[in-house]
């Protein structure tokens, strides 16, 4: 499959963002003149970032949904890869601090991070989820498809997301049996879409009510999840705490993390206390599940 290389490109991907690491590869998701690359009113581009005590670039109008491979260094990559959904209320994507800040940390793991770029803002004529799901499995039926040449274990491949990008990669999680992808393939044709493990950050849109919304079919072919929340979350915690009781009733695997403090949209900033520890957590996480290394034992000099 033919790629675009990086450079020039990456203007594509986070516009403006200063500092960010370079992806290798940025790939547009869907092919010209494809009924999902439709034209906005406005042109992508960054909005003017939220300073709430944060700086908060936010990506704007998204017409033509991409995704962008950061590679770890070459001596610690372990094959493991995390496709990463920024939240942003399916308004915006938060491409920063729930996006290129978390594929540089993801990286120094050995994962090959994956930042997707849905579309955004939400189409008037579809749930506000749609599009964005669409792009996710088209997301994970494309990293699969390039395992090989990126140089991935096809079955390590998971998917993480933040609040509007968590519920994204819930419903991934969930709905990969019911794919949205727009294509006529049959039944045996179609690619395996389903993500191999899920990483779920203060997800939004997950109740109805007082139980897990009915988007969300939890099953025993659920993927295996780690969830991080804060108690004082105005979205609230209930959305994880609902999703781990309908793992667990399904007797799948989860870690679940519920701190006090932390509010919403933490994502990578160090200032939001016991919250902010949710990377290391994950890490371990990852590690006691197999999906990286284990840390080597300290050594002691001897005696």
């Amino acid at each position: 499959m033919a790629t675009l290389m990086a450079g020039s490109l990456l203007a594509l991907v986070i516009p403006g963002t200063a500092g960010a690491a370079e992806p290798k590869i940025v790939l547009p998701l869907w092919p010209e003149g494809s009924a999902q690359v439709a034209s906005l009113p406005q042109p992508e581009g960054l909005a003017a970032p939220l300073t709430a005590g944060r700086q908060v670039p936010r990506l704007q109008n998204v017409a033509n949904p991409t995704l962008a491979v950061y590679e770890p260094p070459a001596d610690i990559k372990n094959g493991t890869a995390v496709i990463v959904c920024p939240g942003g209320g399916y308004s915006i994507l938060a491409i920063e601090h729930e996006g290129t800040a978390v594929c540089e940390w993801l990286n120094t793991l050995g994962v090959t991070a994956i930042l997707l770029k849905y579309r955004v803002p939400a189409r008037k004529d579809q749930p506000n989820w749609k599009a964005p799901l669409e792009d996710g499995q088209k997301a994970i039926e494309l990293v699969r498809a390039n395992a090989k040449e990126w140089g991935l274990n096809p079955e390590r491949i998971g998917i993480l997301g933040f609040s509007a990008g968590g519920h994204l990669a819930a419903l991934a999680s969930t709905r990969f049996e019911t794919p949205e992808l727009s294509d006529t393939k049959t039944p045996a044709e179609k690619a395996n879409i389903r993500p191999d493990f899920t990483i779920l950050v203060y997800p939004a849109y997950m109740t109805k009510g007082k139980e897990l919304s009915e988007l969300l079919p939890v099953t025993s072919k659920t993927p295996p999840a780690f969830m991080a929340h804060a108690f004082n979350d105005p979205v609230t915690c209930e959305s994880s705490l609902y999703y781990a009781t309908a793992l667990k009733k399904a007797n799948v695997p989860f870690d679940l993390h519920i701190y006090s403090k932390g509010g919403h949209g933490f994502g990578m900033f160090p200032d939001a206390g016991a919250a902010a520890t949710w990377p290391a957590r994950c890490e371990d996480w990852l590690r006691a599940s197999g999906l990286i290394p284990e840390k080597p034992l300290a050594t002691h000099p001897k005696k």
